[in-house]
């Protein structure tokens, strides 16, 4: 347990910490414009999401352990790389790589849980591993800011002792889990299908705000993404075994999680980056007392995430979630109404920080635990769609609240705190509307 959510909250954290870190990483290199610089969170996000899924097939035919152990070695030597990075090239590079090992590393760490515990403890397990998760998000800029006071190089440097580690706990510890040998190999057709639609989805996203969402680039793109999708769909559906098996979309409650995680993700995102930025640009906050000021939100996280599997054993998987979506839109209505200009954290911004808690360490947890209704041997695919479903979903969300807030100004927050709180209505929608009929 230890190691899987070790292993698992590194590679999450590294996709939140680097929010806080932009500044000081511009300093290192000037005459770095912020558009080259977003590409240091842009790289991570568009592989994450794209490599996820691909590598959670290849982790099943290959073995969980070895996947997951190659993907630690990766994420750790890329994350050397990046500290060492003596330009933005190398570091964006660097952080590609980076996503890739993580993309190894988090589908493959849940689809290990399963076999290693029985299963009248999965609800346990998986409730802690979705709660790190939580955490991680929530505690990205806190842990980003009070790094950034020694060197923006210590965010990368700090994963290589976690890695190594890691890696000699794992070697020792972890079962190998793999499909039977002759066991059919995934379709390359619709892995490559995917790894387009997921890419070019994401880029086209991420690069909407900068280019215009009606420019040529950013249709073309969303175009080429649809193409994509569309090609792979046709692929789930006639291959003989596609990256995606239509048979994970059988079950109400993992089809539910799969869309709440996307529209909860949105607004995630948007909190996270959100209350930093407003911290920092409007309040004028320093880097370490925004991470710090933020806090709340990860501790309450824990709080909640500590106690998902007993949770969810008293009041089932959609009611926890459906409370952890609303609390997300109710923070969003109360910033909308508290925050202003002039800086007022105890009563403006804080006890929507302890909302965002609860959201986060109420929601995640279900919604990852619905990978365990499916099959033993889908689990590590299905945890990969979940995670591609968040990572696609938090690309949208920073997209958003970049092309509403051009200005720090309060309107522009307000505006994307709006969006906030419909993101975490409709995911409340999805998951009612597509709860189970029959609670067991």
């Amino acid at each position: 347990m230890a190691v899987l959510g070790a292993v698992a909250f590194m590679a999450q954290l590294d996709f939140f910490v680097v929010n806080v870190a932009l500044d000081g990483i511009g300093q290192s290199f000037p005459g770095t414009s912020v558009a080259s610089l977003s590409w240091i969170l842009s790289a991570y996000a568009i592989v994450f999401a794209a490599v996820l899924v691909p590598a959670g097939r290849i982790a099943d035919h290959w073995g969980r352990k070895k996947m997951l152990l190659s993907g630690v070695a990766l994420f750790t030597l890329t994350s050397a790389v990046a500290a060492a990075a003596p330009s933005l090239g190398v570091l964006v590079g660097a952080r590609a790589l980076q996503a890739v090992g993580a993309a190894m590393i988090v589908p493959t760490s849940l689809g290990l849980l399963y076999p290693s515990f029985p299963k009248r403890q999965h609800t346990l397990v998986v409730g802690l591993w979705a709660g790190v998760g939580a955490i991680a998000a929530s505690a990205g800029p806190p842990v980003g800011g009070l790094l950034v006071t020694l060197d923006w190089r210590w965010i990368f440097l700090i994963n290589v002792p976690v890695g190594i580690a890691t890696l000699v706990a794992g070697a020792l510890l972890l079962p190998e889990v793999r499909q039977p040998r002759g066991a059919a190999v995934p379709d390359a057709a619709s892995a490559l299908a995917l790894l387009l639609a997921v890419s070019l989805l994401v880029l086209a996203t991420v690069q909407g705000p900068g280019w215009g969402w009606t420019d040529l680039r950013t249709v073309a793109l969303f175009a080429a993404a649809a193409l994509a999708a569309a090609a792979t769909v046709e692929r789930t559906l006639r291959a003989k075994a596609p990256v995606i098996e239509k048979q994970l979309f059988a079950g109400r409650q993992f089809t539910a999680a799969t869309a709440a995680l996307f529209l909860f993700s949105a607004g995630f995102a948007i909190v996270l980056l959100s209350t930093a930025l407003f911290m920092q640009e409007v309040w004028h906050f320093s880097p370490l007392r925004a991470g710090v000021s933020i806090a709340p939100a990860p501790l309450t996280s824990i709080a909640f995430a500590m106690n998902a599997g007993p949770i969810q054993h008293r009041f089932g998987r959609t009611a926890p979630a459906v409370t952890g979506t609303l609390a997300m839109a109710l923070a969003a209505g109360y910033w909308i109404a508290a925050v202003h200009t002039t800086p007022d954290y105890w009563g403006g911004m804080f006890p929507g920080l302890i909302l965002v808690g609860l959201a986060g360490g109420l929601t995640q947890a279900p919604l990852f635990a619905a990978a365990g209704t499916l099959a033993p041997e889908r689990a590590t695919t299905g945890s990969a769609v979940l995670n591609m479903s968040r990572q696609i979903g938090s690309g949208v969300g920073v997209a958003l609240l970049v092309a509403l807030t051009p200005q720090a100004t309060t309107t522009g927050f307000d505006h994307a705190w709006s969006v906030q709180a419909g993101a975490g209505i409709a995911a409340a929608g999805a998951l009612l509307a597509l709860r189970p009929r029959h609670t067991p």
